[in-house]
């Protein structure tokens, strides 16, 4: 049920609760978007973790940033007191509450804050929030849909348009600095960030998969963040940029391939989020809940379609994070199946819905 305006919007504080990584706060922008549309005079601020503060800074969806660390048990009494302080009317948890140790921790947050309203999922576990919108369990919904529904709470309607990921004219002439003149160019990510490494196809088919784009003409770029290196040398590639750009300038460059090719990270939401159509290769993870968002409907997901699948983040539940030992459902991912669907977006602009394929719903 949707929260009535008890007071002018010009007052209303809203904090929104965000603490993770890339991936899912760019999943939250639409629902910001959305606050911002609502109550055009509302104080919003974000809570989320330090490394992703500079995601919502100059979006224009929020008027301020507050950085808590997501692993961090206890909430600092510094920024217990600012969140205090703050006054918030209402405060938006985009979490699931997954774990005893999660629903205590938010528990003690909304404590903290104080707000008389404390919109979030629930799935059962939510007796601290006060207005409830259902969590059906990972992939029911895409997590972009899910954060809708918690800002529809607030009276928000839902919006399915595209993320955002801020980038300025200083972003794009670096990207156009470093990236040399090309027909066509195809961005690899072989990374998946640090928290489950069974999502990683093996590199020795992404660099199979370079060596096939080139021979077609296609300028292949890798890109990945700090202590991803390795990634880069192992690929032959036109330019490697692992560890060698800024999170924006990372976006800039995504921005400027035509296509690209990774697993599920938060590298492949940033080019979801900056329009580029992905090929997003899943196994044990979740690919209901965390494929590309891309509205336009370029961006395909490959994947084996085990009755297994998947296996990290199902239900209500954390899953298996490092997957099986075999992995057999990223095994089963074929080259010439990734070769072909790259090459398909390159010269259609997109995939049509096939075997082994998943495409964003309407």
């Amino acid at each position: 049920m949707a929260v009535a305006r008890r007071q002018s919007p010009i007052t209303m504080r809203i904090l929104v609760v965000k603490v993770a990584d890339i991936g899912d706060v760019l999943t939250a922008t639409p629902a910001l978007r959305s606050l911002r549309r609502t109550f055009p005079n509302a104080s919003i601020t974000a809570l989320t973790s330090p490394h992703c503060v500079g995601l919502l800074q100059g979006t224009g969806l929020v008027d301020q940033t507050l950085a808590l660390d997501k692993w961090q048990s206890r909430l600092p009494v510094a920024l217990a007191v600012r969140l205090r302080g703050g006054r918030f009317d209402s405060m938006l948890l985009l979490h699931h509450l997954t774990t005893r140790g999660g629903v205590a921790r938010y528990a003690a947050l909304a404590t903290a804050v104080g707000a008389a309203v404390r919109a979030g999922l629930d799935n059962g576990r939510g007796w601290f929030l006060t207005h409830r919108a259902p969590d059906f369990g990972f992939g029911v919904r895409h997590e972009v849909d899910y954060c809708n529904d918690v800002a529809g709470l607030l009276g928000a309607p839902p919006d399915n348009g595209p993320m955002e990921f801020p980038l300025t004219a200083a972003d794009r002439l670096e990207a156009q600095r470093v990236l040399p003149a090309a027909r066509a160019r195809v961005a690899i990510h072989a990374g998946s960030g640090s928290y489950s490494l069974a999502r990683r196809w093996p590199l020795h088919r992404y660099a199979e998969v370079a060596q096939g784009l080139a021979a077609g003409g296609v300028s292949v770029v890798v890109v990945g963040g700090p202590g991803e290196e390795d990634l880069g040398r192992a690929i032959l590639c036109d330019v490697d940029l692992t560890g060698r750009t800024t999170l924006r300038q990372l976006g800039a460059v995504l921005e400027t391939c035509d296509a690209f090719l990774g697993n599920d990270s938060g590298v492949m939401h940033i080019a979801a989020a900056v329009g580029t159509p992905v090929v997003a290769l899943f196994g044990p993870s979740n690919h209901g809940a965390w494929g590309p968002w891309d509205p336009s409907g370029r961006s395909v997901v490959v994947r084996a379609g085990l009755p297994c699948m998947p296996c990290i983040y199902r239900g209500h539940d954390l899953g298996t994070p490092r997957g099986c030992p075999n992995r057999t459902c990223l095994d089963l991912i074929t080259v010439d199946q990734v070769l072909e669907t790259v090459q398909g977006i390159l010269v259609q602009g997109h995939v049509e819905p096939g075997a082994g394929h998943w495409t964003q719903p309407d």
